[in-house]
């Protein structure tokens, strides 16, 4: 489900149910995948001539309350790329409200790689929807990712400019059994966002801090430079500490217990000589005791100051989406049979 809805309001969300309480509250689209759902998807041409595409078809599962107020969108056959898009009553912005953005997903087949992640598409890629595709330029990317040992949850925005933004610290949090979850998003007006998993709060915060949307409000001074008394040494050589006189002995020494060979004929074999041996008073090279630096500063860092890039407001509206239009699934899965209901 999609939606926006004025502050205070409350949504409240269960596995088969979405329940929305505000008056102020608008839902630009709401899929139970009833028995006619084709008609309101467009199944994307991509990967279609290399005969790589998948389908969804209808389907509640091994395990269920009802066949069919539980079925969903199952993904089939194995090892291919599945995309489609549906069209919301109307294309909206979501300027002073929250945007809500919540679907399900059961991993039924007990996934080992692929993703379960939806999009929302502005109207703007209208002319792409027919080859949907990774490509096709989206607004918001959001739900799980699960390839062997990589495990995530995808919130990414696509910028002003176009660039899609990762959360700078990728979110582990995600549902790996073959249950449904529930994965709702949630941003704020006050660009603050929420992600919910099961309705329980996984991740929040400022899309400012968590997202590279801005250059940074402040950076090192470029033209500072180290003073030359910064002593950076952590650790100096002790300098009470001296060699002992006794230190300085050879490696090797003339092993005094070889003895000349009965057969060793100096005028044949020359000036016999005792082979060497390690010395047991060798200690190695000397070096002097480590102690902690008086002087010591720490490392040096240019100071911080404001950065010339960074435009005071123009992280106002990092929320804002004012042309949402489209549904879209646009996805790999090495092993099928997840399965997609009450977006």
């Amino acid at each position: 489900m999609v939606w926006t809805k004025g502050l205070g309001c409350a949504a409240l969300a269960l596995a088969t149910l979405s329940i929305l309480s505000c008056v102020e509250a608008k839902v630009y689209f709401e899929e139970t995948f009833p028995a006619d759902w084709e008609k309101n998807w467009v199944k994307s041409t991509w990967k279609t001539a290399e005969g790589a595409d998948g389908k969804f078809v209808r389907s509640a599962g091994k395990y269920f309350s009802d066949p069919e107020k539980d079925a969903g969108i199952q993904t089939t056959p194995d090892a291919r790329f599945y995309a489609m898009t549906a069209e919301m009553k109307e294309t909206f912005d979501n300027t002073g409200k929250d945007l809500v953005f919540q679907f399900s997903v059961k991993h039924e087949q007990k996934i080992d790689c692929g993703g379960g992640y939806v999009k929302l598409v502005p109207a703007s890629s209208a002319d792409k929807i027919a080859d949907f595709s990774g490509e096709t330029p989206y607004s918001i990317m959001f739900g799980p990712d699960i390839c062997g040992g990589t495990k995530h949850t995808h919130v990414i925005f696509t910028d002003k400019d176009g660039v899609n933004q990762l959360r700078t610290n990728k979110l582990t949090r995600v549902a790996t059994d073959e249950l449904t979850h529930v994965y709702t998003l949630i941003v704020h007006p006050d660009n603050t966002y929420e992600v919910l998993l099961d309705l329980e709060e996984v991740a929040k915060g400022e899309l400012e801090e968590d997202w590279a949307f801005l250059p940074p409000k402040e950076i090192h001074d470029p033209e500072a430079t180290k003073p030359e008394d910064w002593d950076e040494r952590e650790k100096i050589p002790d300098p009470e500490d001296v060699k002992p006189e006794d230190w300085d002995v050879p490696e090797m020494i003339p092993d005094d217990k070889a003895e000349l060979p009965e057969d060793w004929d100096e005028e044949e074999d020359g000036e016999w000589e005792r082979p060497m041996m390690k010395n047991p008073e060798y200690k190695g090279e000397w070096t002097q005791k480590l102690m902690d630096n008086p002087e010591y500063k720490g490392k040096w860092e240019a100071p911080m100051i404001k950065n010339p890039d960074y435009v005071d407001g123009s992280g106002d509206e990092l929320y804002r989406y004012t042309d949402l239009k489209y549904i879209g699934f646009e996805l790999w899965q090495g092993k099928r049979g997840t399965i997609f209901d009450n977006i």
